[in-house]
C-alpha cells in the first residue's frame, strides 16, 4: 500500500524484452541514498504502478513488467532516460499525507489543458468512460502515482473530463512539471468510491429483485 506522496524521481536507465518481447525488465535509477532499508522482493510504486523490486543496487533497482501491465499503463511508452515518479510502500506508523492507494492501476487519463489559476495551476483531464462514475468532486484520485483532490468533473463535447489544481511544490518534486496537453498519466480511482458504488450496484439489484 502506498500514499500517493512522491518522495523520489527516479529515470528509466535501462529497458530489456522479455517473454519474447511481450514483457519487460527496467532497471530504475535513484537519487542517493533513497533505497537504503530496501529489500530484495520490495514493492515500488513506479509512475504510480506498483512494481517488485527483483534486483536492487545501491542507486538502482530493477523490476519486471507483464504484458498485461504494459497494455494498461504508460510502462510500454518508457524508454531509456524517462523520468517517473517514486513511492516506497507504506510501513505501519508512517504519516499518511496524501490517501490509500494501492498502486494497481485502472487505466489511463489524458491531459487535455494545463492553465494558471491564481497560485497554482488547473489540469484538466480526459477520463476513460469506464471509470469516470468513479470520479466525484472533492474526492480523491492518484496520477502517476501522486494522491490529487478533484475540483471538478463534467463534459467536454462527447468526453467525461476531471479537473484538479497543482501547487508549484507538486510540479517542483514531481513529473508533472515536464508533461503538458496530449500526455496521458495513470489513473487509479479511489478504493472507497469503488467499494460504495459496488455496494450502491449490490442494493439496487436487491431492490429489483424484491420488486418483482
Amino acid at each position: 500500500m502506498f500514499t500517493g506522496i512522491i518522495t523520489a524521481l527516479g529515470e528509466v536507465a535501462a529497458v530489456s524484452p522479455l517473454g519474447g518481447g511481450r514483457d519487460m525488465r527496467l532497471r530504475i535509477s535513484t537519487p542517493p541514498g533513497w533505497l537504503e532499508g530496501a529489500q530484495l522482493g520490495a514493492s515500488i510504486a513506479c509512475a504510480g504502478c506498483c512494481l517488485t523490486a527483483v534486483a536492487l543496487e545501491p542507486e538502482a533497482f530493477e523490476v519486471e513488467a507483464s504484458a498485461e501491465t504494459l497494455a494498461h499503463t504508460t510502462l510500454g511508452g518508457w524508454r531509456a532516460g524517462t523520468r517517473i515518479n517514486l513511492e516506497r510502500a507504506l510501513r505501519m506508523g508512517d504519516e499518511l499525507g496524501g490517501h490509500v492507494v494501492s498502486g494497481h492501476v485502472d487505466g489511463q487519463a489524458e491531459v487535455l489543458s494545463v492553465t494558471p489559476e491564481n497560485g497554482s495551476t488547473r489540469w484538466r483531464f480526459r477520463a476513460p468512460p469506464e471509470l469516470a462514475r468513479f470520479i466525484a468532486p472533492k474526492g480523491s484520485v492518484t496520477l502517476n502515482g501522486v494522491s490529487l483532490t478533484v475540483n471538478e468533473v463534467g463534459r467536454d463535447g462527447g468526453d467525461e473530463v476531471f479537473g484538479v489544481n497543482l501547487i508549484p511544490h507538486t510540479h517542483a518534486a514531481t513529473t508533472f512539471g515536464a508533461m503538458g496537453p496530449g500526455d496521458r498519466v495513470n489513473l487509479e480511482i479511489d478504493m472507497l468510491a469503488r467499494y460504495v458504488a459496488r455496494l450502491a450496484e449490490a442494493a439496487g439489484t436487491a431492490r429489483e429483485g424484491n420488486s418483482r
